[in-house]
């Protein structure tokens, strides 16, 4: 009966029901105390009533449910101390009863449960010392007695809970510094200890615990320099401590945490440069510096950080900031007004939005370059005092500041087609002065030369390409069955001549696959660079649907940039020869590593679930960030190709459609079987739901090795003893382990969310991105305690709840 959205207060009549063993009326709406008649069920086991309104307090008839092994009040409105019958259920192995607002102390009682593997007492009014008896529980692995205001010392007998994997002490009022002991918790995976106000310096044993997964020592009055230590704890995926005063420079050992994903370093008193070694924590989407004494520059090596998602350098001593050619989104941070010493600052060509916040004339910038961006609103007064400025490209609009022309050429404005002047035009302005006369004198004899130079350039290219024509097959006759022969580009270094050479004509030998249109050959270039190229055959070229599909790739694929979006270098668009030319995939398509043996093994878990994670950031930045939305319509593992690093790439844009949400979006249904969203067949309205589905469907496939057509045509008959999700998973790989087993959960709940048959009732892919990015507390239980039943019935708002086993 569990989530099925029941109001009222639970029946007196479940007291009828004597032979019940398990219980489940979990997050539903139910309001009043526990019916009297419930403590009458004595051969319950399994008792869940968590997620709901209930109030009271919790009787001292909670003892005559001697057989409970797992009992979770949690998430409701309970008050009052804690029953002392509650130490009669020496059987409990599970006991759950955070989120309430119980208070008094914790009964000294509660040792008798020796049973116990998982205790929250977390989020209610608690108060008083640790008791000791809670040393006897040896056999926890998790304990959480977060957000209360337990006060006194941290007890060092926590020390003898040796099989702890989970320990949560954060939020309370504790006192003092950690104990030696509980650096002998060697199962640890996840130690909370924020926000309780514990002082001394952090021991380098720490490096015991190189389980940990999740380390947040935040909000503490910690003083010295980081461990060394701290390097050991290779395992760690979030490091927060922030909020603290510790010194010294932030060491360089720290690049041996590969996996963090998390680091919050601000609020310190960290001193000098930032390591070079930091920009080697390529998986890192989450970073914070800020408030510090941080100086020197921020390299264009940050770019390296190519998952970063979230950057704080603000209030530090930072000189220079150097971030172009990256994929920085977002606006630029209002606190960066307030880096006075910053003289260098370079955000060029990325993808910053909003206005300038820059507005105090306090900043001594000598260079800023905020070119080719999408910055809005006016230009700020003060740069007319900035030495070397560049605000080209964007959509800047307004009047140019008063004598801008004194300080600044008007090329640095190119490319904003919304300012205007005082004169209502761009300049050339009048001389004003001598020293103006002599700066333009200046340029003059500056332009001159550059023209004339430009201009032999010009005509000697001209009659080189003369003579090229003249040479070859092709005349410029041909012009008429479309353009000419030559290749759009990003870089220019890319000349049509050479894909001819160097694919021979297009040879067979170069051919390395085939497509849903067309045939994709590999072609080194004579600079080194080697390319993928997708060509349209002749008689592909002469039906409508290819041409169509194929001028429809190039529209898309030029006005979007993404990491996991396949980039497109050029192309060729004469009817008598038309091909893509794109960036070159050496792993090939998803769909054929999974399908071979050797290769799939090479994909661990880790990977898969990147390779997951990735797809959705790709769909999330079409869907949500692209004006208007863009639906791919065709996401499959064909569709998802792979680097040399095994990084994921979403491709083929032939079918993709721009959505205009002010109309019906209906068309013709376009895709691959199997992977296409089941409301098509009768609505044939696209919208970005379909790509959700068919993101649930490769999801799935990716864990379990093959794609799931027997799982999504069985789905509506599952039970909860039917199908367990670890049984599903691909049976080449090796059991995950408890580091990964937390993602794959989040991967499988999120995809059958996906693939509910309602469109209505699935997630947008940003909410999905934005769930890969955030850090939740790790599962308790392992993979083979959920049943794919459970995971359908998961709902995705329960994210972040009190109980870590439900999404």
């Amino acid at each position: 009966m569990h989530e099925n959205q029941i109001d009222g207060s639970i029946s007196q009549k479940l007291g009828n029901l004597k032979n019940l063993v398990h219980l489940d009326l979990s997050n539903n709406f139910f309001v009043g105390p526990i019916p009297s008649s419930l403590w009458l069920l004595t051969n319950l086991a399994h008792l869940d009533i968590s997620g709901n309104q209930i109030n009271g307090s919790i009787s001292q008839k909670l003892g005559n449910l001697e057989n409970l092994v797992h009992l979770d009040l949690s998430n409701n409105n309970f008050v009052g101390p804690i029953p002392s019958s509650l130490s009669l259920l020496t059987n409990l192995a599970h006991l759950d009863i955070s989120g309430n607002q119980i208070n008094g102390s914790i009964s000294q009682k509660l040792g008798n449960l020796e049973n116990l593997v998982h205790l929250n007492l977390g989020h209610n009014n608690f108060v008083g010392p640790i008791p000791s008896s809670l040393s006897l529980l040896t056999n926890l692995t998790h304990l959480d007695i977060s957000g209360n205001q337990i006060n006194g010392s941290i007890s060092p007998k926590l020390g003898n809970l040796k099989n702890l994997v989970h320990l949560d002490l954060g939020h309370n009022n504790f006192v003092g510094s950690i104990p030696s002991s509980l650096w002998l918790l060697t199962n640890l995976a996840h130690l909370d200890i924020s926000g309780i106000q514990i002082n001394g310096s952090i021991s380098q044993k720490l490096g015991n615990l190189e389980n940990l997964v999740h380390l947040n020592l935040s909000r503490n009055n910690f003083v010295g320099p980081i461990p060394s230590s701290l390097s050991l704890l290779t395992n760690l995926t979030h490091l927060d401590i922030s909020g603290n005063q510790i010194n010294g420079s932030i060491s360089p050992k720290l690049r041996n945490l590969k996996n963090l994903i998390h680091l919050d370093l601000g609020r310190n008193n960290f001193l000098g440069p930032l390591p070079s070694s930091l920009w080697f924590l390529t998986n890192l989407t989450y970073l914070d510096i800020r408030e510090n004494q941080i100086n020197g520059s921020i390299s264009v090596e940050i770019g390296y950080l190519q998952n970063l998602a979230y950057l704080y350098l603000d209030a530090n001593n930072l000189t220079e900031l150097f971030l172009s050619h990256n994929y920085l989104n977002g606006s630029i941070p209002p606190g960066m007004r307030y880096l006075n010493v910053l003289n260098s600052i370079d955000f060029s060509h990325n993808f910053i939005s909003g206005e300038i916040p820059f507005e105090r004339e306090d900043i001594y910038l000598r260079f800023l370059d905020l070119s080719y961006n999408n910055l809005t609103g006016p230009i700020p007064f003060i740069f007319n005092y900035v030495e070397k400025l560049n605000l080209s490209y964007n959509s800047l609009k307004g009047q140019i500041p008063y004598g801008y022309g004194l300080y600044h050429t008007f090329d640095t404005l190119i490319g904003n087609k919304d300012l205007y002047h005082e004169t209502k035009d761009f300049p050339p302005l009048l001389p004003s002065s001598p020293s103006r006369n002599r700066s333009n004198v200046t340029k003059i004899r500056l332009l001159v030369p550059i023209i004339i130079f430009l201009g032999l350039l010009v005509l000697g290219g001209l009659i080189f390409r003369q003579c090229k024509v003249k040479n070859t097959q092709f005349e410029s006759r041909e012009t008429k069955n479309g353009n000419l022969f030559s290749i759009w580009n990003y870089d220019g270094h890319i000349a049509y001549e050479d894909i001819i050479e160097t694919t021979e004509d297009f040879d067979i030998k170069y051919c390395i696959g085939t497509g849903g249109y067309g045939s994709v050959y590999k072609a080194e270039l004579p600079c080194g660079k080697v390319v993928a190229l997708k060509k349209l055959h002749r008689l592909e070229a002469e039906n409508p649907t290819f041409d169509m599909s194929f001028r429809n790739e190039v529209k898309v694929l030029t006005e979007i940039r993404h990491r996991n979006i396949i980039k497109l270098h050029g192309f060729c668009l004469h009817k008598r020869c038309m091909f893509l030319v794109y960036e070159y995939m050496e792993r090939g398509s998803l769909f054929c590593v999974l399908n071979n043996d050797v290769e799939a093994m090479e994909l661990d878990w880790r990977k898969r679930v990147n390779i997951i994670k990735d797809t959705a950031h790709a769909l999330s930045y079409m869907h949500h960030e692209c004006i208007p939305a863009i639906v791919h319509r065709d996401i499959t593992s064909n569709n998802i190709l792979l680097n040399s690093k095994l990084e994921a790439f979403v491709s083929d844009f032939g079918t993709a459609k721009l959505i205009d949400h002010n109309s019906s979006n209906q068309t013709l249904v376009a895709g691959t079987y199997g992977y296409i969203a089941p409301e098509l067949a009768y609505t044939m309205k696209v919208t970005e739901k379909c790509d959700v589905y068919s993101f649930g469907v490769v999801a799935l496939e990716i864990l379990m090795g093959r794609h799931p057509t027997e799982l999504l045509t069985s789905l509506s008959s599952l039970s909860s003893q039917n199908v367990m999700l670890h049984e599903i998973l691909d049976q080449r790989l090796p059991p995950p382990n408890h580091l990964v087993a937390h993602d794959i959960f989040i991967v499988a709940t999120i995809a059958f969310a996906c693939l509910h048959t309602k469109p209505k009732s699935r997630p947008e892919m940003k909410f999905v991105s934005q769930e890969f990015l955030s850090q939740k507390k790790p599962i308790a239980k392992p993979l083979h305690a959920f049943s794919l039943w459970q995971l359908r019935n998961q709902e995705l708002y329960m994210v972040g709840s009190g109980d870590e086993t439900q999404l």
